[in-house]
């Protein structure tokens, strides 16, 4: 197969593709594949590959495609070609929450030669690599890295991009418990889908409305957040009708947890746990460890508020383990702070002390408290605010405060930051 029939053939794939037809496009591919002996056709078809597979939820096919596409880049001796393979390396060890990897490889990416196609790559490198510091629970580094991310975007007018960082941000500021950004956020991203969208796949419309379920939901607005989440009025909530439509198992199984996550909020257990089994299923097949770990929190919970104490600390058991192989600090802290209020009210001292002395160490670790005040980042919901410098204070201390360098560091300006 030459070069245009190869052309042809990804392009017919891309077109099945977009039309949902994605086995077909995928039988399509893996003949050019098989076929071709154009090494630009090959490089472009496994990167549709990756991208395919990636947004089933087959990340250890993903992450086959990605290495094969390497060996490609290599042979083609392109440093742009190498830098777009060694991103989709990186981004398909950050959805098998292979977080170590995937900061390595983005290292990789930036180490590389500076092309003007590499420029225009380089904000996806730094959102993979804040991506991979948020699952690790490196705030300061994922903030960084979402600044740079978003400079990347405003820099070269890329609302692709930019609509990819907000809806990480607003995963970000949900995690350290300013609900108001973590709502912010997805809505910025959702109203870059509608301004810029028309040609966008269905997805990032999905995902924005995903993010602000989540947030809508830690605000206790529960019927927004289910709208967001279902098909509401007059079409505002569709990501899990996208997800449904386009195949789209992460997602799915995201939606799951956020529809477990709302029944448990009002009390409905008998609805909430059979929606963790089946985000439970699709986390476990697709390899999300991470997710496993947010699905067996919530069962945990809804254990507590039943009583089963034995069931809560079995299901805290099996996240911590998934917890400490990912290397989430913060869900380690969650599952520590969950189970000294258990061995508390079992009056169990020795197990409440170990449980006390590993919480505190994973504050440490994540270093999630105000520089100012003293008190903790993350434990009810407050108003931040970020740094240049992406250290993070309460806002009311930073008004409160009357110098103009940054408690933390030092630098001079007390200026905030994009996020």
């Amino acid at each position: 197969m030459g070069q245009d029939q190869t052309k042809q053939q990804i392009e017919k794939g891309l077109q099945l593709y977009q039309s949902n037809q994605t086995e077909k496009a995928l039988q399509v591919w893996m003949k050019v594949l098989e076929k071709s002996s154009d090494l630009v056709g090959r490089f472009r078809v496994l990167g549709c590959l990756v991208t395919a597979h990636s947004e089933m939820g087959r990340y250890k096919e993903m992450l086959k495609f990605a290495v094969v596409q390497i060996d490609t880049a290599r042979e083609l001796e392109d440093a742009n070609f190498l830098l777009e393979s060694y991103l989709n390396l990186a981004r398909s060890n950050e959805k098998l929450c292979e977080f170590h990897k995937t900061i390595s490889y983005c290292k990789t990416c930036l180490g590389l030669p500076c092309t003007r196609a590499g420029a225009q790559l380089g904000g996806q490198v730094s959102l993979s690599m804040g991506n991979a510091f948020l699952g690790l629970s490196l705030f300061q580094k994922a903030l960084e890295s979402f600044e740079k991310a978003l400079r990347y975007a405003h820099n070269n007018d890329d609302a692709m991009l930019e609509c990819r960082v907000c809806c990480s941000l607003g995963s970000f500021y949900a995690q350290v418990k300013d609900y108001e950004k973590a709502l912010f956020f997805p809505c910025k991203a959702a109203e870059l889908v509608n301004d810029y969208g028309k040609g966008w796949s269905l997805k990032y419309r999905a995902m924005s409305q995903y993010h602000m379920a989540v947030a809508y939901r830690l605000l206790g607005h529960l019927g927004s957040a289910m709208e967001c989440c279902e098909v509401g009025q007059q079409g505002k909530g569709e990501s899990m009708k996208i997800a449904l439509q386009h195949g789209d198992r992460p997602l799915q199984a995201l939606c799951l947890l956020c529809f477990a996550d709302i029944h448990r909020s009002r009390g409905d257990l008998e609805t909430a746990f059979p929606r963790y089994d089946s985000a439970m299923s699709i986390m476990t097949e697709i390899g999300n460890r991470l997710g496993q770990v947010q699905v067996l929190l919530g069962v945990a919970k809804c254990w507590v508020a039943r009583k089963a104490l034995d069931k809560a600390l079995d299901a805290i058991e099996r996240a911590q383990d998934l917890a400490e192989e990912v290397g989430n600090k913060l869900s380690q802290l969650k599952l520590h702070c969950l189970s000294e209020s258990i061995y508390r009210s079992k009056g169990l001292q020795r197990e409440l002390r170990a449980h006390v002395v590993r919480f505190h160490e994973c504050v440490e670790e994540t270093e999630l408290y105000c520089g100012l005040c003293g008190e903790s980042i993350g434990e009810k919901n407050s108003r931040l605010q970020a740094l240049p410098c992406s250290h993070i204070f309460h806002l009311r201390c930073l008004q409160n405060n009357g110098t103009r360098s940054c408690p933390n560091c030092r630098r001079s300006s007390m200026k905030p930051g994009f996020v």
